[in-house]
């Protein structure tokens, strides 16, 4: 009983947090209401038994994804009346792109549900089972086993593909005057500070 309350809330919130993610108008609110269709989105997932799934929705979405975005759209300066109407500008085409995906997931489904399709399965050779192993356990010995190579080498492309961003976005600013280390190291206390008797009313003259 309790499974199939747990299944209808998280699936009811994720559907709600999805719907205000589209509807919200502050851009910060919309990524906010994307990390609670996220942490739900890994409710579902605990309850099916994909629990390495659900701990990637959580510390790769939410904690890098949802938060870099958060960070990016706080960052910018943005227009919102202008983002406004470029919402109800663009809002047929993405009415129309909506519908074409409902009837694409429609058609899927109805397919499925007519026997028409068969899901693959993997080969015992491909994917070794652990006796009395977790999910998480039986992709381990997977991923650190059979596809080390392949593993270890998306992580190399991973660490080349940010140290290039990182070279892409580097640049040195020409408006800003240099750092004379040694000229602030022979700078004198006296010539650090000046004390002043400023007059009332007038403030401090820079």
């Amino acid at each position: 009983m309790i499974q199939v309350f747990s299944f209808y809330l998280f699936a009811a919130l994720t559907i709600l947090s999805a719907v205000f993610v589209i509807m919200s108008r502050n851009p910060v609110h919309s990524v906010l209401w994307l990390i609670m269709a996220f942490f739900n989105a890994a409710g579902l997932m605990v309850l099916v038994g994909a629990e390495f799934i659900a701990m990637l929705l959580v510390i790769v979405y939410v904690g890098a994804v949802a938060v870099l975005f958060l960070f990016v759209v706080m960052m910018l300066d943005i227009d919102f009346a202008e983002l406004r109407a470029g919402f109800v500008k663009n809002f047929p085409l993405g009415l129309a792109i909506a519908l074409v995906l409902l009837a694409e997931l429609v058609l899927g489904i109805g397919a499925y549900s007519a026997g028409a399709l068969e899901m693959g399965h993997a080969a015992a050779a491909a994917s070794p089972q652990i006796d009395g192993a977790s999910n998480i356990e039986s992709i381990g010995a997977v991923l650190y086993g059979k596809y080390l190579f392949l593993f270890e080498s998306a992580g190399i492309i991973l660490l080349v593909a940010m140290v290039g961003a990182i070279v892409l976005t580097h640049r040195e600013r020409k408006d800003t005057r240099g750092q004379n280390i040694g000229r602030q190291i022979r700078r004198r206390p006296q010539d650090a500070t000046v004390n002043v008797r400023p007059e009332v009313g007038k403030g401090v003259q820079l």
